[in-house]
């Protein structure tokens, strides 16, 4: 990809997914990732997406526009992006691929962040770590990372949560808020995501589409692997191999479910043809 095509994606990604953290997450990521503390800090003039209920009244009627108290707890915090770039990752059988949507949704959870004043940090893992971008603050700063998950060529091919999961507790010693963007085609993982659970705000946004969860009867069909990269020959008309497959596939969703679950880690299911807006709002307002 040229340069000049690259800046044009960019930058349209850059407005779609600033337009929606503007208008519709600012406020809704805020009420999510900052709760009210104890301890009164200040007051300052009333934002979109603050609780009514923080209102000064006293310092409102003085200055006739609202002011809210600022608590202790509400302070700048850190987002990190965990960014499956695995090879399956590039499945897709409607109008995007599993990447795509995954690229949106950073860009506009990264977007909603700076709103809020917060640094933003990249990882992008396969079976290993790819890229490890430290947290910073800024617009320049989101629109790197969202070139690299436009551009980046990833050396792997397989998934390893577990491993970024390990990298992570590694290099983030302070709690931060942790969304893991992947299609969780993968095991091993529960007992180190309990582990950074435990640290950090840790959410697996699932990444899908439709056509994984089983194989259609289309006969004798040779396909990729889109992980080893293997090409093999498979009979789609056999009953035993698309029952297989689809116990496969049930299989890591029941553990992505379970690990999740039992580490207290919040969840999004997105297929890849639903709209991520109303999944990721429905998930803000929830925790809000």
């Amino acid at each position: 990809m040229d340069t000049k095509e690259l800046l044009k994606k960019v930058r349209k990604i850059e407005i779609k997914t600033r337009r929606l953290s503007d208008h519709v997450f600012g406020g809704e990521y805020h009420s999510a990732f900052k709760g009210r503390g104890m301890t009164f800090s200040e007051v300052r003039q009333y934002q979109f997406g603050d609780d009514v209920r923080n209102i000064d009244w006293n310092v409102t009627a003085r200055y006739n526009e609202p002011f809210v108290k600022v608590f202790e707890e509400e302070r700048e915090l850190t987002l990190m992006l965990m960014v499956d770039v695995s090879g399956s990752e590039m499945f897709g059988t409607q109008e995007q691929f599993k990447k795509d949507v995954i690229t949106e949704i950073a860009a506009t959870l990264a977007f909603s962040a700076t709103q809020n004043n917060d640094k933003i940090g990249l990882m992008l893992f396969t079976d290993e770590i790819e890229l490890y971008i430290p947290p910073k603050k800024g617009r320049s700063h989101v629109l790197r990372i969202i070139r690299e998950l436009i551009e980046f060529r990833p050396k792997g091919k397989n998934t390893d949560v577990a491993g970024a999961l390990k990298y992570l507790s590694n290099v983030m010693k302070k709690k931060a808020i942790v969304f893991i963007l992947s299609d969780f085609i993968a095991d091993d993982y529960q007992q180190t995501l309990k582990i950074a659970s435990g640290r950090h705000d840790v959410t697996g946004i699932r990444v899908y589409d439709r056509r994984e969860e089983e194989i259609p009867n289309l006969g004798l069909v040779q396909m990729l692997d889109g992980e080893s990269g293997e090409r093999i020959m498979v009979n789609t008309g056999s009953k035993s191999v698309r029952n297989s497959y689809a116990k496969y596939y049930r299989d890591r969703l029941d553990y992505f479910r379970e690990s999740f679950t039992l580490s207290g880690a919040g969840t999004i299911n997105n297929r890849v043809d639903e709209s991520y807006v109303k999944n990721l709002l429905g998930y803000f307002k929830r925790r809000g």
